[in-house]
């Protein structure tokens, strides 16, 4: 494979142990000689000269070859040699220096520091050979406080000194300034490098971090940007070989004076090791030098601080799901994209380490345990992870024992038994990554699918290769095609076009496409990227003609669909297509301020015969194929939810593309094969009950058509409306808001959990729709037919009724008299799908469906006045709907004349008179309230009362309606339904506190107004219905303070006389007070206790009261008292208190 014009280097191998600083012994005596200085071409220089053949072959030695090699290839080194070679060993790309130092590295579009755009990403080659950074004050980095750029202040504001370069050792020391809490601190920083990578840092300060701290960076980039200011010397070994003894003795013992504290112990321990002669440091030739660069068997890759990343993962995954960790998890696992991108091997080191801490997180074992699923944001984080692997081992240019090891090590933790499963659910799987899938027998026994980890893809992936020859040769030239004379017929490797084809399980082949975006070969991975939308164009043209010839042969009965759906997959093949095509067309924005949405412009495909492709066109062509693909509903929670997620968020990215010609063209010619499409098509004319429905697509493709082809984007929608899983399901009445907690599917199928989910996109489709052919009367109906026929929850009809009535009645706009029309058909829909079931905002939305028919006009309301029964329960009817529309509020919002305000009365008092018949126990008393205008209209709901009076109507009804008869000023009338309401009551002894003895006590009240005759007709209906003493006394009591008859009947005359005791009625009212103190004292003597004896005795004088009432009640009374001592003689305590008082 090529990248450009070259071929792709082999990567180093992969170690996993940090490396060392370089102490390996060196003997080579050092050449004579002075050697040059830096050299020519640093970037400070107005005039660049051409680099010397010298340095030219520095470089690469310095990229490419351990020091040690060098010295064993060739005997003698001349110095200049050796200078150039130390030079170019220091890293030169301040990308990589940005990488090891902060995790957010995104600047202007681009994922890593800004550096100087002359030169291919990750080259470090400007002129000179040292990469600047342009603007990198402003630009680089995304947060001042990022050790990246508090290095590059530190380094412009001049805190960097004494630089001092020794072979492969950087030194130098970097001064914080001082701030208000803390005074200035000098910090010594080393590193050491091998290979144009830092393999070691020490600093001062103490850092412990993932990542380099600000005063390594600062080191770094001075000796980047400012390399002629560094003071070059070569190894120290090559200088002590200068030297004779005299002079390496001077040096030994100035150097133990300058650091006798530190180096005094260790430099007296070696002299005896030396002097001995039977030591092991007398065993080796020569001596250690950190300074003379890394050995053959050295690992040659960046400093990596393993505890430090262990510890930090640790922490994230120990604070749970929360934002913060997340985000930094997520941060983590983008650092390692970036190491990939820039072919560093640490990017498999560090995901090794972060999923060694996932794995070992405790909460595994706990939601084992419980039998929970973890959450959400827990479960995204392990689908990175479970991706991220796949990219790792799809590396085009790793070798096979790296590929063994990773292998061995994914198997491990896919074997314990705490490692999350691919669905997340612990249920049924996708079939293998490397097979294409069936296309039919959605009845697969799920318990014959072999267990899937979330590293299973990645285990499967380690089977592919990229040594297909074809494969090669896609990736690795824009202009590979079929000679013209072999484009007739049937071909499997090209297109009729002669355009290359890759024809593989479409999300492996995606994953190959992310593989090499993320190893940083972008060409390439366009090259297979634009192949598969080639393939899947070819298969998609296909399918339509083979789908046309069975239409035409035979109609088609049995439906079949795709298992595995691209939307929502582990390896979200759509979602890396449209990432990679975009990439290459975005537009990158030199401001750092606030994110902005992403600008792109058109690139043409390289390599294309006729020049008419753009990448941004295939990147939308491909998402519209991927949305548009029929596949069936995953099982579980969370695929299900994940299905949902993805595709919003393919949609959102679809959202930021501005539509030009181009665009909509293929927007249109797209949209157009989606609806012609066949089962093969989620917008075909048969899908299968079961499939993904296509709502949340549909209005994409809907807001984006409109403005350039309505008709299109109305067939559309209204094709994407159908929801075929609920259709064989849907009782004729009310499926109630979507909260179903049980499958309403057959068992053999999975359970759908995101159907409320589904059902409110669906209705979001219809709101969107019904939003856009406002005033076009004809859309409208056409909408509405759909809504009626595809939506089946009350709820959500209910809102869209709402949505379409606030749309159609703007705050300083006339109404919308179409589109109110609507918002009133989909009201009485709800009306009618709610009026036998249970709905707890049945009342809000029949107060809403009248002030819409108000707003519509007279007719609407007359109309649902008349059709009431349809519509509403008989209580609705009179106590909301009639009552609202004969509201003087009502009347002035309609302006009505007087005709119509009679039209609209008649109609509900026809109503109330229907509600009565009907529903007399609730509806009565509205329906007398509504008739009391027309004399007609209330004698008759008056004669429905009393005729419903005898058999349905409670005590509490008939009060009710008996009192408003006598606030209207008819108090025979009440007193008639008193009389009747006094039939269904029974008050038993022990009820003083019943809710019907006030209005008995009304009752009684309104008789003793009325004259002695009502009185006496009451009475014994009081007697029969009252056994309450306390109640019967305190009646007993009113009709005797004073004469009956003052309501002051016409034609009546009364007497004015109080009445007596002793004769009727009121004598048949005292036998039978009497009778209900004596029955009442049996029943409360019967299980009455101490602490009650006080209360007994205030009962018995109030029964005294009433004895006296009588003639010979006082007689009667010490009877009374006398049986009691007999009976009860046994209480003595209570029997010594009642002859206390009674005597």
């Amino acid at each position: 494979m090529a990248e450009g014009r070259g071929e792709l280097p082999p990567q180093p191998p992969l170690h996993l142990s940090l490396p060392p600083a370089s102490k390996r012994p060196c003997l080579r005596p050092a050449p004579r000689g002075p050697g040059p200085g830096p050299g020519p071409g640093f970037p400070n220089s107005r005039f660049r000269c051409p680099e010397s053949l010298l340095d030219c072959a520095a470089k690469a030695v310095a990229e490419k070859w351990a020091f040690e090699r060098v010295e064993e290839r060739f005997e003698r080194i001349p110095e200049p040699v050796q200078r150039r070679i130390v030079y170019w060993s220091f890293p030169r790309n301040e990308r990589e220096i940005c990488m090891y130092s902060s995790f957010q590295c995104r600047v202007a579009g681009e994922e890593g520091p800004v550096v100087a755009t002359g030169a291919p990403a990750g080259s470090g080659a400007v002129p000179g050979g040292v990469t600047s950074t342009t603007g990198a004050s402003g630009t680089a980095g995304t947060g001042d406080g990022l050790p990246f750029r508090r290095g590059i202040r530190l380094l412009e504001t001049g805190c960097v000194e004494n630089v001092l370069q020794v072979g492969f050792h950087l030194s130098g020391t970097v001064t914080e300034p001082a701030s208000q809490s803390e005074p200035e601190v000098t910090h010594k920083v080393a590193i050491s490098f091998d290979r144009c990578k830092i393999t070691s840092v020490t600093c001062g300060c103490g850092n412990r971090d993932i990542f380099y701290c600000a005063h390594v960076v600062a080191l770094s980039l001075y000796r980047i940007r400012k390399p002629e200011q560094v003071k070059l010397r070569l190894p120290i070994s090559e200088t002590l070989f200068q030297m004779n003894r005299d002079q390496l003795q001077k040096l030994v013992q100035y150097l133990i004076t300058a650091h006798h504290t530190e180096v005094l112990p260790t430099a007296q321990k070696l002299a005896d090791e030396i002097l001995s002669s039977n030591s092991e440091i007398n065993q080796v030739h020569g001596a250690p030098d950190p300074t003379a660069g890394a050995s053959i068997d050295d690992d040659n890759c960046w400093h990596l601080d393993e505890e430090q990343v262990r510890e930090q993962v640790k922490q994230f995954l120990s604070q749970g799901g929360y934002y913060g960790s997340g985000k930094q998890l997520n941060s983590m696992f983008a650092k390692v994209r970036e190491m990939l991108r820039m072919r560093d091997s640490n990017g498999a080191r560090m995901l090794t380490l972060i999923t060694e801490q996932f794995m070992a997180d405790p909460r595994l074992s706990l939601w084992r345990q419980q039998g929970t699923g973890m959450t959400d944001k827990c479960r995204q984080l392990w689908d990175e992870l479970g991706a991220l692997w796949v990219c790792i081992v799809l590396n085009p240019h790793c070798k096979s024992e790296e590929k063994s090891g990773w292998l061995k090590q994914l198997k491990k933790w896919g074997d314990m038994d705490i490692c999350p499963l691919e669905d997340g659910n612990y249920g049924s799987e996708l079939p293998n990554i490397t097979n294409a899938l069936p296309q039919s027998n959605l009845a697969q026994d799920s318990l014959a699918r072999p267990r899937r980890t979330v590293f299973t893809r990645a285990m499967e992936a380690c089977d592919l290769h990229w040594q297909d020859s074809h494969l090669q040769r896609i990736i690795s030239s824009d202009y590979y095609m079929s000679p013209a004379y072999q484009r007739e017929g049937e071909s499997l490797l090209f297109n009729p076009q002669g355009l290359p084809l890759w024809l593989d399980h479409v999300p492996t082949a995606c994953a190959r496409v992310d593989a090499l975006r993320s190893h940083g070969y972008p060409r390439e991975a366009l090259r297979l990227g634009v192949a598969i939308i080639n393939t899947l164009r070819l298969q998609q043209h296909r399918q339509l003609d083979i789908y046309k010839h069975q239409k035409k042969a035979l109609p088609i009965h049995g439906v079949t669909t795709n298992l595995e759906g691209w939307v929502g997959h582990p390896l979200d093949p759509i979602g890396c297509l449209f990432g990679t095509l975009t990439e290459t067309c975005r537009v990158e924005d030199d401001n750092s301020g606030d994110p902005k949405p992403p600008v792109y412009h058109h690139v043409p495909v390289w390599g294309c015969p006729d020049g008419g492709e753009s990448y941004l066109a295939l990147a939308l062509e491909v998402a519209l194929m991927g949305m548009g693909q029929q596949r069936v509903m995953p099982e579980g929670l969370y695929a299900q939810d994940k299905v949902c997620r993805n595709e919003e968020q393919i949609v959102t990215k679809l959202q930021e593309m501005e539509l030009d010609d181009l665009l909509v063209q293929t927007l249109r010619k797209q949209a157009i094969l989606l609806l012609e499409g066949g089962p093969f098509s989620g917008l075909g004319e048969v899908i299968h009950r079961e499939s993904v429905p296509m709502h949340t697509f549909a209005k994409y493709l809907f807001s984006a058509l409109l403005p350039h082809d309505a008709d299109l984007a109305y067939k559309l929608a209204l094709r994407a409306m159908r929801l075929p899983v609920l259709e064989s399901t849907a009782p004729s009445g009310d499926m109630g808001h979507p909260h179903h907690g049980i499958s309403i599917v057959p068992s053999r199928y999975p359970r759908w959990f995101t159907l409320g989910h589904l059902e409110s996109q669906q209705c979001e489709l219809a709101s969107t729709m019904l939003t856009a052919a406002k005033g076009d009367m004809l859309r409208l109906r056409t909408v509405l037919d759909a809504i009626q026929k595809n939506i089946h929850s009350s709820s959500l009809i209910f809102k869209l009724a709402q949505d379409a009535f606030k749309i159609a009645t703007p705050a300083d706009n006339p109404p919308d008299i179409t589109l109110l029309n609507v918002a009133l058909e989909l009201g009485l829909q709800v009306m009618r799908m709610t009026l036998s079931t249970l709905n707890w905002r049945r009342r809000e939305m029949v107060r809403w469906l009248v002030t819409c028919a108000t707003e519509v006009g007279l007719r609407a309301l007359v109309s649902i006045l008349q059709s009431w029964y349809t519509l509403f329960t008989p209580t609705e009817a009179t106590s909301i709907v009639a009552a609202t529309v004969m509201s003087h509020n009502t009347i002035l919002r309609l302006s009505l004349d007087y005709p119509q305000r009679e039209e609209l009365a008649s109609c509900a008092r026809t109503l109330a008179l229907q509600c009565a018949m009907k529903d007399p126990q609730n509806c009565a008393l509205s329906a007398l309230t509504l008739c009391e205008k027309d004399h007609i209209a209330f004698e008759t709901a008056y004669q429905i009362v009393i005729d419903a009076a005898s058999t349905g109507m409670t005590y509490s009804q008939l009060f009710t309606i008996a009192r408003y008869m006598e606030h209207r000023g008819y108090p025979l009338r009440a007193f008639k339904l008193a009389s009747l309401a006094m039939t269904h009551l029974n008050l038993a002894y022990n009820q003083d506190t019943h809710p019907a003895i006030n209005d008995v006590l009304w009752a009684c009240a309104l008789s003793h107004s009325l004259g002695k005759n009502e009185l006496a007709a009451i009475i014994p209906l009081v007697v029969k219905s009252v056994h309450c003493a306390t109640v019967l006394s305190d009646i007993l009591r009113r009709c005797t303070m004073t004469a009956p008859g003052l309501a002051g009947i016409p034609g009546r005359r009364n007497s004015g006389k109080l009445m007596s005791t002793d004769k009727a009625p009121l004598r048949q009212l005292l036998d039978a007070t009497i009778s209900a103190y004596i029955n009442t004292t049996h029943s409360r003597l019967t299980h009455i206790s101490p602490r009650h004896y006080g209360e007994f005795i205030e009962f018995l004088s109030k029964a005294r009261e009433t004895f006296l009432l009588a003639q010979d009640g006082h007689i009667q009374f010490a009877q009374f008292i006398e049986n009691l001592k007999q009976i009860y003689k046994g209480k003595k305590k209570l029997m010594m208190l009642v002859r206390e008082r009674f005597g």
